[in-house]
């Protein structure tokens, strides 16, 4: 009997414990605890099975657009989405599986150098172009007005753009419209030919050309700043090694540093409803 006695004055504190503390919340004496406690079980949550507790307030995504991904609109995605995903482009890329490897060898030629970057030279519509910007950071492949004009080029090859570039500190940059030129990369007899779609733009800049990753990823192409070289499978299992003009590349960014115009990482976006209201 004792024992049972016991029992129930146990259970009975229970209920009355749980009934006081439902009391407390509901006149909001408890709310600050169990926002802290709260917090506190995400944070330990998110942080799995880190040694400290790191809050997590948001994600912060890129910037897409542009050629990148197929296109701007809907349609154009999911026709490039289609066309990465068949069989017969898988086939086809066959061709071109060629391991790129960087050793040290690749070093002996290098100039020590402070992260220069990689700047090489193409040859499109008849003419070699120097100051060629290798940028992995870019989604769009682009040609400055200067450069258009110096290759001689006629404005009727321009074709309409609809979307925007902008820059790092997100100032825009005026689109003239794009073109598809053939585009030749050599490394001595050896040489591989893509057509590129180049977005043609009015801005002063020190290059001619910026290769961004739409154009790397149709070349696989990979280049490395420590090694100041860019390699790419070339056709019949050929390794295409194009070195990086490195007094080019120096001169251009001291131009940039005068002109207080940095290099940037060019991303691509739709305008917006407001923005394409405003224009008309």
């Amino acid at each position: 009997m004792e024992a049972k006695a016991s029992l129930y004055n146990k259970s009975w504190k229970r209920c009355r414990l749980s009934n006081q503390l439902d009391e407390l919340v509901r006149n909001s004496f408890l709310r600050d605890y169990l926002q802290e406690t709260q917090g506190v079980a995400d944070v330990a949550v998110i942080g799995g099975d880190q040694g400290h507790e790191i809050p997590v307030h948001g994600e912060v995504h890129t910037i897409s657009g542009g050629f990148s991904g197929g296109g701007c609109t809907t349609s154009q995605q999911k026709r490039y989405a289609r066309t990465v995903m068949s069989v017969e482009a898988q086939e086809a890329d066959d061709a071109l599986d060629v391991d790129l490897v960087f050793t040290k060898a690749d070093l002996r030629d290098v100039v020590p150098h402070d992260n220069d970057l990689v700047v090489i030279s193409v040859v499109t519509v008849g003419r070699k172009v120097h100051r060629v910007l290798v940028d992995q950071g870019s989604s769009a492949d682009v040609m400055f007005w200067m450069t258009f004009n110096k290759l001689q080029l006629s404005p009727d090859l321009l074709r309409p753009y609809t979307g925007c570039l902008y820059g790092f500190v997100g100032d825009q940059v005026e689109v003239l419209g794009h073109l598809e030129l053939r585009t030749t990369f050599i490394d001595g007899t050896t040489s591989r030919t893509e057509n590129i779609r180049y977005l043609v733009i009015n801005a002063p800049f020190a290059y001619n050309i910026l290769l961004g990753r739409p154009t790397l990823n149709r070349l696989r192409a990979v280049s490395l700043t420590m090694h100041m070289k860019m390699k790419l499978p070339g056709l019949g299992g050929k390794l295409i090694t194009i070195k990086s003009d490195q007094k080019e590349a120096k001169r251009c960014y001291e131009n940039n540093l005068k002109t207080k115009r940095g290099v940037f990482m060019v991303t691509t976006r739709a305008p917006s409803e407001e923005g394409v209201a405003n224009q008309r």
